[in-house]
């Protein structure tokens, strides 16, 4: 029972990190121009923010403890 607790709060975090990562005042800040290997930076972000939370996410959803 308690696993199941530690890993709910787990996603409750990584549910706001997702809130955090993806709010106006961030997304702002990569809006400007600029590119990372030919893709603008803001979309360059956004994957990559992505990309980060679905790998948090499998990681939170595997640990046993």
């Amino acid at each position: 029972m308690r696993h199941r607790v530690i890993q709910a709060q787990r996603l409750v975090g990584l549910f706001l990190l997702g809130w955090l990562l993806f709010s106006y005042p961030l997304l702002a800040l990569f809006n400007g121009g600029g590119a990372v290997f030919g893709i603008p930076l803001l979309y360059a972000y956004l994957f990559g923010a992505w990309a980060l939370l679905i790998a948090l996410m499998a990681l939170a959803a595997q640990r046993n403890g």
